[in-house]
């Protein structure tokens, strides 16, 4: 549980504008994402409903205070739910089996919330999870990563590791972003 409610403020949720901005650059529209760490301000579930990007969004809070804003969101506007949901969880227990598959993956937040408390119930490490999301990622997509993340000096051997390994390839940077493609 991370009780920490995190509103939108430009020097907490930079990743979640930056990706934004990088969609809209891009011309992105039309995208399955999955996003860890939805933000009180459920900021790229909201932005993604937009006419102009129309992706769908699953994100994953582990903070029960983002997930009642989300609730609050989804009741005082219901059709927000037809392209956005989160859900509360643990993402180091995340199963395959559970989730489907996504064109685009951010994982702003890795490293930031796994310590040994996990090991005691047989948590999937950092690593664990980029493996998997990348698994969940179809040919083509994109996983991103946050350079701007209190933990991304632990991160960054872990991605630079990962991405000698898994079939991707780093193909751009977009401010505070680190922009991956899966071979397709």
């Amino acid at each position: 549980i991370w009780d920490v409610y995190w509103g939108l403020r430009v020097d907490q949720c930079r990743c979640d504008v930056h990706f934004a901005e990088w969609l809209e650059e891009l011309g992105v529209t039309d995208k399955r994402i999955y996003h860890f760490g939805s933000g009180g301000h459920h900021y790229v579930g909201i932005r993604c409903a937009e006419a102009e990007l129309n992706c769908t969004v699953l994100s994953i809070t582990a903070s029960p205070k983002e997930y009642d804003a989300f609730v609050k969101l989804a009741t005082g506007n219901p059709t927000i739910t037809k392209t956005y949901s989160a859900y509360f969880g643990d993402i180091y227990t995340s199963n395959a089996k559970l989730l489907p598959h996504f064109d685009i993956v951010t994982l702003f937040h890795a490293c930031e919330f796994r310590h040994e408390m996990n090991d005691a119930y047989g948590a999937l490490t950092d690593r664990e999870v980029i493996d998997l999301f990348t698994q969940q990622t179809d040919a083509g997509g994109y996983l991103l990563f946050y350079t701007g993340s209190f933990a991304y000096a632990t991160a960054e051997p872990i991605i630079a590791e990962w991405a000698k390994s898994a079939p991707v390839k780093e193909v751009a940077t977009f401010k505070t972003l680190r922009v991956f493609q899966k071979a397709g």
